[in-house]
């Protein structure tokens, strides 16, 4: 048996991306600010302009092949850029030591004002920087609404944690870089010509046949097995139970080392003639942790009357843009190999990979 050797993987523990701010970055926002009459907003335009200018800088230095320009949509409290066809949500904050988001209701949930994704940025300014702290997807904040069933503030806002978002900033630019704006479908409304017939105006989001959050459909396609099931009993076809799938002596290794993991399933894999048509068991486990976490184990298995895995057969743990996060290699008569436990906030996504010389399979998971 043979366990990875990178440290355990905590989703979320990733450095941030820090922007210094120039001298007239202060000026513009100051020349920003000075038109805004109401003084209780004054602040936050201030924010807001910093972080606009300094992101928007780094945007243009880190995608030269895409333009990016300022939308015209504006919300008090947040601003926009769009990178190519993709609509950026910025939300700035002065600190965010209580390590949750305050996230406007009209800019989830109104028609023209919800974005691809929202980027969480710490304007210090003091410091003179700007912190890139993490990036959501508006599908993944949706999700996130609807299964919470979260409570609005009394001025509108929803408040998320910050551990919802994505903590490697360098992932919006792959998501930029990688996908199209139709993988993430925003609102709209019924039809165009209603909205010129009716005479309605962004303001009223029901009337254009935008539903609250708790109504909104799943957007993207529900490929993935959703792991916080199995802990209610509900589980994807293919998940069978270990004792269908391993030897009675496996099973019970699995139970021991991994006492504290309730749930467990397993699945088939064959990766035909490079295993000699054997196939493994790719175990997985899950747990509730404290803090609304889920502690995850995955192990890689012999199948039927096979007492070691094939050597040189991988078993790989990849964020969900395909960034690889531990990886074991069997060895000669390995009975099974297994990744380091992960822990992680549901609604996080991830993949496991098992591959062997040119051949792999991907089974794509969330939390």
């Amino acid at each position: 048996m043979v366990s990875s050797p990178v440290n355990p993987t905590d989703f979320g523990l990733l450095p941030p991306e820090i922007i210094w701010l120039e001298p007239e970055h202060f000026d513009r926002a100051i020349e920003i600010t000075d038109s805004v009459k109401s003084e209780a907003h004054k602040w936050q335009t201030y924010l807001n302009a910093l972080a606009l200018l300094g992101f928007e800088e780094w945007l243009r230095e880190r995608t030269p092949n895409k333009t990016v320009n300022r939308d015209t949509n504006l919300i008090e409290s947040v601003c926009y850029l769009k990178v190519g066809e993709f609509k950026l949500c910025l939300i700035a904050a002065e600190h965010l030591l209580d390590e949750v988001v305050n996230v406007p209701q009209d800019a989830i949930e109104q028609l023209g004002l919800a974005a691809h994704f929202y980027v969480v940025l710490e304007v210090l300014e003091e410091q003179e920087q700007v912190i890139v702290r993490s990036v959501g997807c508006y599908d993944q904040l949706v999700n996130y609404l609807r299964r919470s069933n979260l409570q609005l503030l009394r001025d509108s806002f929803y408040q998320l944690p910050l551990s919802l978002f994505d903590a490697e900033p360098n992932d919006l630019l792959v998501y930029c870089r990688l996908l199209e704006p139709t993988a993430i479908s925003l609102p709209v409304a019924s039809t165009s010509s209603q909205v010129a017939n009716e005479g309605i105006t962004p303001s009223a989001p029901s009337a254009l046949g935008v539903p609250p959050v708790s109504e909104l459909p799943t957007y993207l396609k529900e490929t993935r097995t959703k792991l916080s099931q199995w802990l209610q009993g509900i589980f994807d076809s293919g998940w069978l139970g270990l004792d269908a799938l391993i030897s009675p002596e496996a099973n019970l290794a699995l139970s021991t080392r991994n006492a504290q993991l309730g749930m467990k399933r397993g699945k088939l894999i064959d990766l035909g003639m490079q295993l000699g048509n054997q196939t493994v068991a790719l175990l997985v486990a899950i747990a509730e942790e404290p803090q609304e976490k889920l502690a995850i184990s995955i192990q890689l298995h012999p199948t039927g009357v096979e007492r070691y895995l094939p050597p040189l057969l991988k078993l790989t743990l990849l964020s969900k843009v395909g960034k690889t996060l531990q990886e074991v290699t069997s060895r000669v008569q390995d009975n099974y190999i297994q990744l380091k436990p992960f822990k992680g906030e549901p609604g996080k996504h991830f993949s496991i990979e098992v591959s062997i010389e040119n051949v792999s399979l991907r089974e794509d998971f969330e939390l």
